[in-house]
């Protein structure tokens, strides 16, 4: 193997790499790392703990090969595909290898549409992998590199090439589209503008793919150091009204805003929003609320008669939008909780001021609930006016929230901080069926808690104020004044 690439490998790797060069070696057959690992040692960054290699052998002889060089265990990836996965040492020492034919195109039916065989020779095979940069082979007999597309000077220029012809590699599989501004956003690759081109041309194709497969690259591409340059690229490509539609008002503002078709403001609606993604956390849950907080804005956008913009209601909008988007891409429902309350509350931290009561602090970390932190960050990443005052402010408004809450938690367990009295012991106390009475009387008590009226602990009197509170709303049904809730003082019970 090319002795930087061998170098670069943790010591378990460079072990299993040399006993499947010798094994692969006495039968016959060639074996190559390719791909990724190759390429990030090029970027010196950090490697995986696997490995991906190509070989002459077909899948049946990679078994036995893989075998006598001492694997622990064989797994079928795609036998059809021509992957053979193994697994050598366990636990800590654990390296799962995939060695996969040299695959090549063929026609065989005599049109213009290519097949996919098995065999071939290794420039074959990196004729076909997507970009330039994963198109590079190290040998593991002492032969260094294979590089018949130029990746490693692409390395060098940052530069993200496809292989080829890129209508070719994109007609191929579409998800290249968003591997390549996936790549932009971990690499800090720019994209070569006919690659660039062909994405553009190629966009609509995306469509076919899979929305699992899709959501798959966008997080990828969303937790990357270059963030805003994957999705800048996106939108350039029109890959961005493709893969998140629902983002399309916020891209069109920022297209109508460089033509000087709107005002100012809005003009900055979508860098603004490239530079929270950039600036939060690379938190899954965190940069797709920095992503989507405020995509409702051009659709709640409306001028006062001064001809101040505004956008009245965008939190509550942008939450119905962003749980609309993590649906259809078939996200889990944890990820659709954590990012809709996120961007439903995004705007109320950088609202604090030093002023603020205990109860305020507590109400709005109990309603963030366990998004707390990512909150806390979102809205700390969500300060990015050009004047200096203003950021400053913006960030001691958060900084100050932040140091409130500790406080409070080292004076109270915040959990406790509900209703003494749950459902069942209320039925139970009144003999009353389920109801929304139930929901009223409990938020009563968790008011009183909150605002320190009441213990968390103290049932004997959350019970008799319970009494006062169903009283009220029995005196209210029967034509009095008095409902739960209302603040008015209840009548005496019998």
């Amino acid at each position: 193997m090319d002795g930087s690439i061998l170098a670069a490998l943790a010591p378990r790797q460079r072990d299993v790499a040399r006993r499947l060069a010798r094994a692969f070696t006495a039968g016959g057959r060639e074996l190559y790392l390719v791909g990724g690992i190759v390429r990030d040692v090029l970027l010196r960054r950090p490697l995986p703990n696997d490995l991906d290699l190509a070989t002459s052998a077909l899948p049946e002889e990679t078994t036995r090969l893989g075998r006598a060089a001492g694997a622990d265990a064989v797994y079928d990836v795609g036998a059809r595909f021509g992957t053979v996965g193994f697994v050598f040492g366990a636990e800590r020492e654990r390296v799962a290898v995939e060695i996969t034919t040299y695959r090549r195109e063929h026609y065989p039916d005599e049109t213009r549409f290519p097949a996919v065989a098995l065999g071939g020779t290794l420039e074959e095979d990196l004729a076909r992998r997507d970009f330039t940069a994963n198109a590079i082979a190290a040998g593991l007999d002492g032969g260094g590199l294979v590089d018949p597309y130029g990746g490693e000077a692409d390395i060098a220029l940052a530069v993200l090439r496809a292989v080829g012809d890129p209508d070719d590699r994109f007609a191929e599989d579409p998800l290249r589209l968003l591997r390549a501004a996936r790549f932009v956003a971990q690499l800090g690759f720019r994209l070569d503008a006919l690659t660039e081109a062909a994405m553009a041309r190629n966009a609509p194709s995306l469509e076919r793919i899979s929305r699992e497969r899709v959501l798959a690259e966008l997080d990828k591409l969303l937790v990357g150091e270059w963030a805003a340059a994957g999705l800048e690229a996106l939108r350039r490509t029109g890959l961005l009204a493709v893969a998140l539609p629902e983002l399309a008002p916020l891209a069109a503002e920022a297209e109508a805003g460089a033509r000087g078709a709107r005002p100012h403001r809005e003009k900055e609606l979508w860098d603004h929003t490239l530079r929270v993604v950039s600036q939060a956390p690379a938190r899954p849950h965190v940069r797709w609320a920095a992503l989507l907080h405020d995509a409702a804005k051009p659709l709640t956008r409306g001028v006062d008669a001064a001809g101040e913009v505004h956008f009245f209601g965008h939190e509550p909008v942008g939450a119905d939008l962003a749980t609309k988007l993590l649906r259809r891409l078939k996200t889990d429902k944890a990820t659709q909780a954590a990012v809709r309350l996120l961007v439903a509350l995004h705007g109320r931290p950088t609202t604090y001021e030093p002023d603020w009561t205990d109860s305020a602090v507590r109400r709005l970390a109990l309603d963030a609930g366990e998004v707390w932190d990512d909150l806390l960050d979102l809205a700390a990443a969500d300060v990015t006016s050009g004047r200096e005052e203003k950021r400053r402010a913006a960030a001691a408004r958060v900084a100050g929230l932040r140091a409130h809450f500790a406080r409070l938690q080292a004076e109270a367990d915040l959990d406790k901080l509900q209703s003494p009295l749950d459902g069942n012991e209320l039925m139970a106390l009144f003999a009353r069926p389920p109801g929304i009475w139930i929901k009223r009387v409990k938020d009563d008590l968790r008011e009183r808690v909150i605002d320190g009226e009441l213990a968390p602990d103290d049932k004997t009197e959350a019970e008799r104020i319970a009494r006062e509170l169903v009283a009220a709303e029995e005196t209210a049904r029967s034509g009095g004044s008095v409902a739960v809730g209302s603040g008015a003082p209840p009548p005496a019970v019998p």
